[in-house]
């Protein structure tokens, strides 16, 4: 290749005929690092809010979690077989049931979530998400018993007006006999802390009780309704989740983070693949510059093509020449794209030119997330394409006659 790559280089570098041919060069060089670097920066962003969103998913339930009631003898046996796995580090209680939280003349329903709080610290960083308050409860003067604490999403305490030391009652869906007939079963409970994950579905409609007190309240009787599990790997969720499968107990059912929130992971999977099936049209009207410029090359170099083929150059070694000078082009440009979109991510990750909303994004500044296997994706891609637009200049040039070339060129 030898022969090719140096005649190729010679055409791309010497003068040629025209400003035209200069102009489209240039275009095709241009066109492929603009579309590098746009797939490059917006795929890395999106990748940052997806990864922040995992975060905050991750960081307000678990990497695994098994639903299904256990009571204290049989939760004890699944939390030793699963804490033997090799891919478990953490595994921790919980109560989930339906609620309808009442204040004053408002009500909303919610879902409960009942805890162990040294346990739960040890599977998310749910905790560590408090903005004011915490998980005790406090007396007033007077009072001989405190009710029992209640912790709220910031987005649902402040939707119903509430502050810490509000009591409010609680109301269970499931009925009790009474001397009066059927009623529901209610509870007053003090709020004393506001939780905000950064995940607006979580903030706005959680409510957070110990564990003790969210199984008398849901008539569990001191049973669970699942287990959250914590992963040394993350990323071996799938794995793991068929080995808990086989430990939790019929009929419990296992769900992985990313199973837990499929319509949102799915949304955002769709989204990314959209935006680079749009993107890459930048890099093939920038292949179809390239097409048109060694079509160019070809025309203006019809007799040099003829004496190629006088002096024992077959088609093959004209078809390496063309194909050589589209992987030269392809070369420059994707290499350039390549350094404007890491200069680019570093920008947007560095300097706050886009002032996000905290109280919506709860991030003031873009993410970004650069992820080898999108670069690979782009530069193979941005490649292919390329190459696919050499194939008629190279096709056309190789099938002209020496002799026509050399005296018609």
């Amino acid at each position: 290749m030898k022969f090719q790559f140096f005649v190729a280089a010679r055409y791309l570098l010497s003068r040629r005929k025209g400003l035209f041919a200069l102009i489209t060069t240039v275009i095709g060089v241009a066109g492929v690092s603009v579309g590098v670097a746009a797939l490059l920066t917006t795929l890395s962003v999106m990748n940052g809010f997806q990864s922040d969103i995992q975060k905050r998913i991750v960081g307000a339930q678990s990497h695994v979690a098994i639903f299904g009631g256990m009571d204290k003898p049989g939760y004890a046996r699944v939390e030793k077989d699963v804490l033997s796995l090799p891919e478990v580090e953490a595994v921790a209680p919980v109560a989930y049931g339906q609620a309808i939280l009442a204040f004053r003349d408002r009500s909303i329903g919610l879902m409960l979530k009942g805890l162990d709080v040294e346990k739960e610290a040890r599977v998310n960083t749910l905790s560590s998400s408090i903005t004011k308050g915490g998980w005790k409860s406090f007396a007033r003067s007077g009072e001989q018993e405190a009710p029992p604490p209640i912790v709220l999403g910031a987005e649902l305490a402040s939707n119903m007006g509430l502050f810490i030391g509000d009591d409010v009652v609680l109301i269970s869906p499931k009925s009790v006999a009474s001397a009066i007939g059927i009623m529901p079963k209610m509870r007053k409970f003090r709020v004393a802390g506001f939780i905000r994950t950064g995940y607006y579905e979580f903030d706005n409609s959680m409510a957070y009780l110990h564990l003790d007190e969210a199984s008398s309240f849901l008539s569990l009787n001191g049973d669970v309704t699942g287990m959250e599990i914590k992963l040394k790997d993350i990323n071996k969720a799938e794995k793991a989740a068929q080995k808990i499968k086989i430990i939790a107990p019929f009929p419990s059912v296992v769900r992985t983070f990313a199973q837990m929130n499929r319509t949102l992971y799915a949304a955002l999977k769709l989204e990314k693949f959209v935006m680079f099936l749009i993107l890459i049209l930048i890099v093939l009207v920038a292949a179809l510059n390239i097409a048109s410029n060694l079509i160019l090359m070809g025309t203006e170099k019809l007799r040099d093509i003829g004496l190629y083929r006088a002096m024992g150059a077959t088609a093959a070694h004209i078809r390496g020449v063309f194909f050589c000078e589209g992987f030269l082009i392809a070369t420059s440009g994707i290499v350039i794209g390549l350094a404007l979109g890491f200069t680019l991510c570093w920008a947007i990750a560095t300097f706050n030119f886009v002032e996000l909303p905290g109280d919506i994004y709860y991030v003031t500044k873009v993410p970004v997330d650069i992820r080898l296997s999108d670069v690979l994706l782009i530069i193979g891609g941005s490649y292919l394409m390329c190459f696919i637009a050499t194939l008629y200049p190279a096709a056309r040039a190789s099938s002209v006659s020496p002799v026509d070339a050399i005296r018609y060129g």
